[in-house]
């Protein structure tokens, strides 16, 4: 492709235009070095509009309460079936000591997603064993914010209890969950899930819920499985439709929307054998992940201005480096991290404050601690400014 063709693409994106899907599979193909640091320079001018030189984090805790799970991921190291050696189940006690562990550390926030476990219910349903993994956190710690749930949770918790989206969603809602999980979306292609994950939510699914939280106040994040058998055309595809929904949202005048864009690459090295040998590697290509997480930069960031990388799918190094490709936040400390790291994923479990403060230090570039949805704390811990949708 001729340089003065990516040169209007990129001409086009800094004037603030949203460039097409056709334009943005063409800056995904780029393989020339002169081309490659275009588009890095170009999402790196684009973040500093959008988001500003600070480099934000959050100090949290993941709880994956289940590594049981009915369903079967090709990409997935961390499910088990129920009586597997190493299945495990939190307790409420567990759960409620994991938390408290958290706010002793200085935790805003607690990330809690798990399998599909089919005996998680209580009195027959479903719905009411995840109020009640709420309901333990929230009583305890009212001041916590829940970050809990994907679509693929609501979904089965509809599906086993008989009941619409909507009513699980507000249910959750009243309990204490304060925003959802962008997760379980992989790739929003349906040839691309038939083979990855055929037994979870279609596409249609995913948005459907993301957009009736959207409608009810819940705000959420969005991410990207990528590097295995995805086109750049795919790729795109997943891009336009957040782009999609993120209008909608938007336009409607939604009290919430997608908070953070997060590009999550493929760890291949202790997945199931089927994708393993189909995609050929065990970890990440650092380079194809910048280039993503640019092109998302550019294709997204008039809309969801947050972008992030993985430090636990990248490492630290390459979690910095996209900092300099587009990406304005650098994560959090999540405290402890199982489903990557069962992966076979080399970046750790988790990471003291000090530790990403230094890495975007080394950068140059200031720093500041968020809570979820972004709102900043000031040097005395109090909240400042939060999301702007001034669209």
């Amino acid at each position: 492709m001729k340089y003065k063709t990516i040169d209007t693409i990129l001409e086009r994106a800094l004037i603030g235009d949203d460039i097409s899907p056709p334009e943005g599979v063409v800056l995904l193909k780029q393989t020339e070095a002169g081309a490659i640091a275009a588009i890095r320079a170009t999402a790196d001018k684009l973040r500093q509009r959008q988001a500003g030189d600070t480099v934000t984090y959050v100090i949290n805790r993941n709880i994956n309460f289940t590594n049981i799970c009915e369903q079967h991921c090709s990409f997935c190291a961390f499910r088990r079936d129920d009586g597997d050696v190493d299945a495990y189940w939190l307790n409420w006690a567990a759960i409620l000591e994991k938390t408290h562990d958290a706010v002793q550390r200085g935790a805003t926030e607690i990330c809690m997603q798990g399998g599909l476990h089919p005996q998680a219910q209580i009195n027959g349903k479903s719905l009411a064993y995840y109020l009640k993994l709420v309901e333990t956190i929230k009583q305890e710690y009212p001041q916590i914010h829940l970050h809990a749930f994907s679509p693929q949770e609501v979904q089965f918790i509809a599906r086993v209890d008989g009941i619409e989206y909507i009513d699980v969603i507000s249910a959750l809602q009243n309990a204490g969950v304060d925003s959802m999980p962008g997760t379980a979306a992989e790739v929003l292609d349906d040839e691309v899930r038939r083979i990855l994950c055929p037994e979870k939510i279609n596409t249609a699914t995913w948005l459907e819920i993301i957009g009736t939280a959207h409608k009810l106040g819940i705000y959420t994040t969005s991410t990207i499985l990528s590097g295995h058998i995805e086109t750049p055309e795919q790729q795109i595809g997943h891009l336009e439709k957040l782009r999609s929904l993120q209008q909608t949202s938007v336009h409607q005048q939604y009290p919430a929307r997608i908070t953070e864009f997060i590009v999550l690459p493929f760890v291949g090295q202790e997945a199931p054998k089927s994708l393993r040998r189909r995609v050929g590697r065990d970890q990440p290509v650092l380079a194809d992940a910048l280039l993503l997480g640019a092109v998302a930069r550019i294709y997204l960031g008039n809309w969801i201005p947050n972008h992030q990388p993985s430090w636990v799918k990248l490492g630290l190094a390459g979690a910095t480096e996209a900092l300099l490709w587009g990406c304005n936040d650098i994560g959090g400390t999540l405290m402890e991290e199982h489903i990557t790291t069962m992966a076979g994923a080399v970046g750790g479990t988790c990471m003291e404050v000090e530790t990403l403060q230094n890495a975007i230090a080394s950068l140059g570039r200031p720093y500041q601690q968020r809570n979820t949805i972004y709102h900043k704390f000031d040097s005395a811990k109090k909240l400042t400014n939060g999301l702007s949708f001034s669209l």
